[in-house]
């Protein structure tokens, strides 16, 4: 049974979608492009790592890996997909894992049958989880221990969370929890979490939404639903005293990280805040670079970025002192742009600058059919894939007085956490 909605935007500049949701509760979006002859399916599963058992972290990037190892009845996954002129690839977050496919889109079923095969049977070995078990751990020592300023945010998200699973990375809390993993515990977070009613899927390009209903019927109808995962992740309290640790690396300059926790992506806020990272940092002509980098040398590299959380978020401020800048003065000059924000009204054209920017960053990646694919499913996952086209009223409406409110609500000495990352 279809159970079908319909977004008739007329305007051309939104991405055009139809929603349709099979039996056992998979949510399909269609965005028809006939501009390319491509086609690209991509999954979204509402899995990440705050879904993660504390003990047992890193599962789901280890999964990110594990489904790539082949299905039941498809052993090889890559090699077909290469017969037809296909590519794949995925990526995970604390939010999510997402998983997609561009080909031709007259080889689109090719991509339906792989899809639907590994959510249905995917293919459970010993050996399989000996290989990808390998390889994340190397990951885990290559990136984060064995290379410069790697670890940081191993001992930076547990300072900044205290209560939500945030605390850890994708790749895990530790090296040890990849390294003893077992057949059953994988299993078990399969059975949680990879099934139909935890997925969306969005399919764009040369299709037709009649073609891809049949598609969907036929390879993913008959998945069973699966239990159906309800999240109940604890609330990060607020933070009301000041966070500072010291740590020293074999690393080639001083760094300072400063974190201030911030709304999560749907929250009222976040667009404000968005902004502010990009009055603070974004280009050569920002206040970051401006004063702190050309103007008065204080840091060598200094930017200021969120990672869009859909709960609690971190907003961060990273930066390398010059050598020779004492990390006091160095947090104290972070300070003073900080409390610019808070005490002075930014003026029309700065904000209009970065609003622009913005707009124009959106747009290109509205050309892109696979980024329009991606955008849809996040926000499918936020709420609503409408959002994908609304989303930009909440940036074009913030004005000055919000960007000061939202600073002087950030930006306080008790909700500061800093880590001074010195070098030996």
């Amino acid at each position: 049974m279809l159970h079908k909605t319909k977004f008739a935007d007329k305007d051309e500049t939104m991405i055009q979608f139809e929603r349709f949701t099979l039996a056992n509760g998979l949510r399909v979006l269609v965005h028809e492009d006939n501009t390319t002859p491509m086609a690209v399916l991509n999954i979204l599963y509402d899995v990440g790592a705050r879904d993660e058992n504390p003990e047992q972290t890193g599962f789901a990037h280890l999964f990110e890996h594990l489904m790539f190892g082949g299905s039941v009845n498809i052993p090889s996954y890559d090699e077909p997909l290469q017969r037809v002129g296909g590519e794949n690839n995925a990526f995970t977050s604390n939010d999510m894992t997402n998983y997609y496919i561009t080909l031709p889109a007259a080889n689109l079923e090719t991509a339906f049958w792989l899809e639907s095969d590994r959510m249905l049977s995917l293919a459970f070995s010993e050996k399989s989880l000996e290989v990808q078990r390998n390889v994340v751990c190397e990951e885990f020592k290559q990136r984060y221990l064995n290379q410069p300023y790697g670890d940081v945010w191993l001992k930076l998200r547990p300072l900044v969370y205290k209560k939500h699973p945030y605390q850890w990375a994708t790749i895990g809390k530790e090296l040890s929890h990849i390294e003893d993993a077992k057949i059953e515990d994988v299993k078990a977070f399969f059975k949680k979490h990879y099934n139909p009613q935890n997925a969306i899927m969005v399919v764009g390009g040369a299709v037709k939404l009649d073609e891809v209903k049949k598609l969907a019927e036929k390879w993913f109808g008959p998945i069973e639903a699966g239990e159906k995962y309800v999240r109940n992740l604890p609330t990060e309290p607020e933070q009301k005293k000041a966070i500072v640790e010291t740590i020293k690396a074999d690393v080639p300059l001083n760094a300072i990280y400063k974190v201030f926790k911030m709304p999560g992506k749907m929250e009222e806020g976040y667009p404000a805040v968005d902004l502010i990272s990009d009055i603070l940092s974004q280009g050569k002509s920002s206040r970051l670079y401006q004063n702190l980098v050309q103007q008065n040398p204080v840091f060598s590299d200094i930017k200021a970025y969120n990672y869009g959380s859909i709960d609690t978020g971190m907003f961060v401020l990273e930066g390398k002192p010059l050598p020779g800048v004492a990390m006091a003065y160095a947090d104290e000059m972070i300070w003073k742009e900080l409390d610019a924000l808070k005490n002075e009204l930014i003026f029309e054209d700065e904000l209009t600058k970065v609003k622009n920017k913005y707009e124009s960053v959106k747009e290109f990646d509205e050309m892109s059919l696979l980024d329009k694919a991606m955008n849809l499913a996040f926000y499918e996952l936020f709420g609503d894939a409408h959002l994908a086209n609304t989303d930009i009223e909440n940036y074009r409406k913030v004005n000055s007085e919000e960007i000061q409110k939202m600073a002087n609500q950030l930006f306080t000495q008790e909700k500061a956490t800093t880590l001074f990352y010195l070098a030996n």
